[in-house]
């Protein structure tokens, strides 16, 4: 099972000293967060993708080629990439470019993002969100697999005899995974495609996350990908730890009172019991973290957000170390030992993809 770390970026003043650090310092916060986590033995770090402040990772794959260059096992991803106003054209070579430079430790999350006037800046209408996604999607799965293209759609110029270069390293475009927090379109297209869905599901109770991953599986097998069980399913998460329980909610408490994203609303423990965010020692960490797969089955990628609200990168540093020592070999094992045999234990990597391309077997897409 894949474990790892995804980064909204946000420069948001910590609420403890009311000191922001600049845009350069994020940036460079993220590397080295991202760094860490491999030294941790994570797995995956992920980059969301925005274009208005608070926010800093405008250009994800500037940010994952340079971590490319200063890591060597970590699989590099987004948490978002916005199908809906980026060109399908540039998606597709930025990222087979970034395959080349990383040695494939690449996949990328497409999603609709959570900004709304974002769309009239690259041009777009919000109105045409499910249709530009579906449409883009469909263009950038054909640049990836075939050489000369020739299409025509909806919401861009078409298309005559183009070549994306580079093509995908080895021939095998990156995986895809689909994220959506509200959207049964967004599943739909993942089973679709024998893509993998991520859910994260960091804001909002579990029952509505249970429907559009029993979707996902339902869909997934009627277009004949494999079992329900065997679909490809991702999670979000959020924690932060200390030894002790009740010195992490006395820390962290400030952060959350006054996050942009959930501050001044339900409270800290009311916000707990009701969403995946635990705070609290490694082991309640993973007791809780254990609990998702009772409610959404086996899956194969986690993801935590653990960097935002104004936290001192010192501090993340330490919830990452928490991870790998302490958090995820206890998950590995407890996935593991309740897997059954016949669901993946992970998501596709370009070495497992690769490889299936060269026997000839039916891959996922």
């Amino acid at each position: 099972m894949q474990f790892g770390i995804f980064s909204v970026g946000d420069v948001t003043p910590d609420p403890t000293t009311g000191r922001a650090p600049s845009e350069a310092e994020r940036i460079k916060a993220m590397v080295a967060i991202a760094e860490r986590a491999e030294q941790a033995g994570l797995d995956v770090f992920a980059t969301g993708e925005h274009h208005n402040p608070p926010f800093v990772p405008s250009s994800p794959t500037t940010m994952l080629g340079y971590i490319a260059a200063r890591t060597e096992r970590l699989i590099l991803s987004t948490a978002t990439t916005l199908i809906t106003t980026n060109d399908p054209v540039k998606i597709a070579e930025d990222f087979a470019m970034l395959q080349h430079l990383a040695d494939g430790r690449v996949d990328l999350m497409m999603g609709r993002g959570n900004t709304g006037p974002v769309y009239p800046w690259f041009g777009k209408d919000i109105r045409d969100g499910i249709a530009l996604a579906i449409e883009n999607y469909n263009l950038l799965h054909r640049l990836w697999r075939e050489d000369v293209v020739d299409w025509q759609g909806e919401h861009r110029t078409p298309l005559q005899a183009f070549t994306s270069t580079p093509r995908p390293l080895d021939g095998v475009p990156p995986f895809v995974w689909h994220g959506s927090i509200r959207s049964p379109e967004i599943a739909e297209q993942a089973a679709y495609y024998g893509d993998g869905f991520f859910a994260n599901h960091i804001f909002w109770p579990k029952e509505h996350f249970q429907r559009l991953i029993a979707l996902y599986r339902r869909r997934y097998e009627h277009y004949g990908h494999g079992a329900a069980d065997q679909a490809i399913v991702g999670l979000g998460g959020q924690v932060f730890m200390r030894r002790n329980s009740q010195d992490a909610v006395r820390e962290f408490r400030p952060y959350f009172d006054n996050a942009p994203v959930y501050g001044h609303g339900p409270s800290l423990e009311e916000f707990t019991a009701e969403t995946p965010l635990t705070v609290g020692s490694p082991e309640q960490v993973i007791e809780k973290t254990l609990t998702f797969r009772d409610y959404f089955g086996d899956y194969q990628r986690q993801l935590f957000l653990i960097d935002h609200a104004g936290l001192p990168l010192k501090t993340v540093l330490e919830q990452v170390d928490m991870l790998g020592e302490e958090v995820v070999p206890v998950l590995r094992k407890e996935f593991e030992a309740l897997r059954p045999a016949h669901v993946p234990a992970t998501a596709p990597t370009h070495a497992s993809l690769a490889a299936a391309k060269r026997t000839g077997e039916e891959v996922v897409r």
